[in-house]
């Protein structure tokens, strides 16, 4: 069945764990650049996978994106992630930043621009792309719908404490935010603004 078929408010915690996680998994190829999303906990859930890939080999360069601020630091969530990853062992030179986006499009639409003035478009293969879980699928329905059709991408999703596949429905957060999640990107999908997929929800 497409998500463009599906109606949020009638699938059971089984279908939306189907749409969000399912078939989602690091196929283990290398890139051009890891491409990483910022979010309030990106430092500590996202970075680390961000720089186990760049440790192993797997891409030479590390795009932050997000243009947010939070609360308790005043820097955005892409200098934040850089900076921590420096402190990491991750060189300077290897980082590129983009700090404008407020939300996964603009991630992925001001990220062109930033990828296109370190590779050029036209050579960028492939990213690794590195988000939590249940936002993989978003994401990578915006990439496919905004990047260059020649560009692939590996996704390397990782776990939060509370949304993950296998216990988001025993907790209040988890619950909200995979019900939100599923309901958006249905949403998204009919108006047009990612390009449709086709889920296996199974018999």
């Amino acid at each position: 069945m497409h998500i463009s078929e599906l109606d949020g408010s009638k699938l059971t915690d089984e279908q939306r764990t189907k749409l969000l996680f399912h078939g989602i998994k690091d196929d283990g190829r290398s890139g051009d650049c890891i491409f990483v999303v910022g979010s309030s906990k990106a430092t500590v859930y996202r970075l680390p996978k961000a720089v186990e890939l760049y440790h192993a080999g797997r891409a030479d360069k590390v795009l932050f994106s997000g243009g947010v601020t939070w609360p308790e630091n005043p820097a955005t969530e892409a200098n934040m992630l850089k900076a921590e990853a420096i402190r990491m062992g991750i060189p300077e030179q290897d980082i590129l930043v983009e700090n404008q986006s407020t939300h996964t499009k603009e991630n992925v639409l001001a990220s062109l621009l930033v990828l296109d003035r370190e590779f050029y478009l036209n050579q960028v293969n492939r990213l690794l792309v590195v988000t939590s879980a249940y936002h993989m699928r978003r994401l990578h329905l915006t990439l496919q719908t905004y990047m260059p059709s020649w560009v692939d991408f590996t996704l390397c999703p990782v776990n939060d404490q509370n949304s993950r596949e296998d216990n988001w429905f025993l907790n209040r957060a988890g619950r909200e935010r995979i019900i939100g999640e599923s309901n958006k990107l249905i949403e998204y999908v009919k108006q047009g603004i990612l390009v449709d997929q086709e889920i296996d929800f199974g018999s």
